[in-house]
């Protein structure tokens, strides 16, 4: 599920956040849902985009949150940051 802050993402955006999100699964298939929330933030002359994205595990919820210029630079590092968090918790579970 994407959700989009004070703003109306367009189709072009949800179908990259679909695209790198739907990579997750393919790494840990037990994923239960995923949300993403899409912010922009006002600081000074610059507008920051954040990405927060929630991931629902077995037992677990892990969350990634970047921001950059860009959404889809946000969105690339947000990804990941959780695929790393992944790779954890795969690994404390064989153990």
């Amino acid at each position: 599920m994407t959700d989009s802050i004070h703003f109306k993402a367009d189709q072009k955006l949800l179908d990259f956040i679909d695209e790198k999100v739907g990579k997750l699964e393919k790494f840990y298939d037990r994923i239960v849902d995923a949300e993403v929330k899409l912010k922009l933030e006002n600081t000074g002359q610059v507008r920051d985009k954040i990405v927060e994205l929630k991931v629902h595990v077995p037992r677990e919820t892990l969350f990634a949150s970047e921001s950059h210029k860009t959404f889809e630079v946000a969105v690339e590092q947000a990804v990941k940051q959780m695929l790393r968090q992944l790779k954890k918790y795969k690994e404390k579970l064989r153990s």
